[in-house]
């Protein structure tokens, strides 16, 4: 019991240094200026299921005492001869790859600070999910700490005056419009892809990386023909891995990676848990903006929101011996 709560915790502490990574290497890959065309947001997307599957694949392959005929063997009774138990992942692997896009979208139409701040909603909306799925009971202290985690991420990302109001001024309305019902999609969708791959995961005896490998190739056959669909002229013109660097390399390994590190965090704790160690990858990706990039000055909001923030992760795994509850 006690080094099942220690991996949880780890797995969190993991996702918080992942997910803080990824959003500081993605901005700066996002907006370095060089020469010749950028990256496709899509190829990223595709590139990284592909990085997953393969990272599964040897995960398999290990547990299987590196025997490639037990591994095909596995692989053949699991994913080939039960082909409903995998149709299901095409559900949560389609709508990820909604997300993956929809994110890139939002960033894109959106400054950082109103998109951090909504994105946040997926929080409320996976802890909704978790009880009207799965039938979770949330204690009154763990609704008021969801409560406390929304009002903190949003005094942290509280807009300030000074370059916000020039950045708004380049941003026409309709741009602004299609970032916020992009961003408010990813949220509802991340919810509900999330709570669906977790019930999945505690209803099945399959390890978590068959699972991720189910959901990675259809992830990857979603992925590829969205970009096909939509990047093809681009495509044709430069290839498929324009605009790739070193950058580029990281910002998908990190996001492969993250993936994985989601999946152990679903099994070994849950998705309102982890919309906490994302919540924090945020107060943590402003500090290092602030000492290191010195592009942020924080103010009064940050170290109020950043205090309820914490308070709120402490008061979620609170465990009261006999708390009330409320089902919705």
């Amino acid at each position: 019991m006690a080094s099942s709560s220690k991996l949880k915790y780890l797995s969190l502490g993991v996702l918080v240094l992942q997910t803080t990574s990824l959003v500081l290497t993605m901005r700066y890959s996002r907006t370095l200026k060089e020469e010749g065309p950028q990256y496709l947001a899509s190829s990223a997307v595709v590139s990284a299921e592909v990085l997953k599957i393969i990272t599964c694949t040897v995960l398999v392959f290990k547990d299987n005492n590196y025997s490639l005929r037990g591994m095909k063997q596995l692989l053949k009774e699991q994913i080939v001869n039960k082909p409903l138990e995998t149709l299901k992942l095409a559900v949560p692997a389609g709508i990820y790859t909604l997300q993956n896009n929809l994110l890139y979208v939002a960033l894109s139409n959106l400054d950082a600070a109103t998109y951090q701040v909504t994105y946040q909603l997926k929080i409320l909306t996976t802890a909704i999910f978790s009880v009207t799925m799965l039938g979770r009971r949330l204690g009154c202290h763990q609704w008021l700490s969801l409560l406390l985690l929304m009002t903190g991420v949003a005094l942290v990302q509280w807009p300030t005056t000074s370059g916000e109001e020039s950045e708004e001024k380049i941003l026409s309305s309709s741009s602004q419009f299609v970032g916020l019902m992009a961003v408010l999609t990813a949220c509802v969708s991340s919810g509900f892809a999330g709570v669906y791959f977790e019930k999945i995961l505690k209803e099945t005896k399959q390890s978590v990386w068959l699972r991720n490998i189910q959901l990675g190739l259809f992830s990857f056959v979603f992925g590829f023909i969205g970009m096909m669909v939509y990047d093809i002229q681009r495509v044709r013109e430069s290839g498929i891995f324009q605009g790739y660097n070193r950058i580029t390399w990281t910002v998908v390994t990190l996001q492969a990676l993250g993936g994985l590190v989601v999946a152990v965090v679903i099994k070994y704790a849950d998705n309102i848990l982890k919309g906490f160690a994302a919540s924090l990858s945020i107060i943590l990706s402003t500090l290092i903006s602030y000492f290191l990039l010195k592009d942020f000055t924080p103010t009064g909001l940050f170290f109020i929101g950043a205090v309820l923030v914490i308070a709120a992760t402490f008061i979620y795994g609170y465990k009261p011996g006999n708390s009330a509850t409320v089902k919705v």
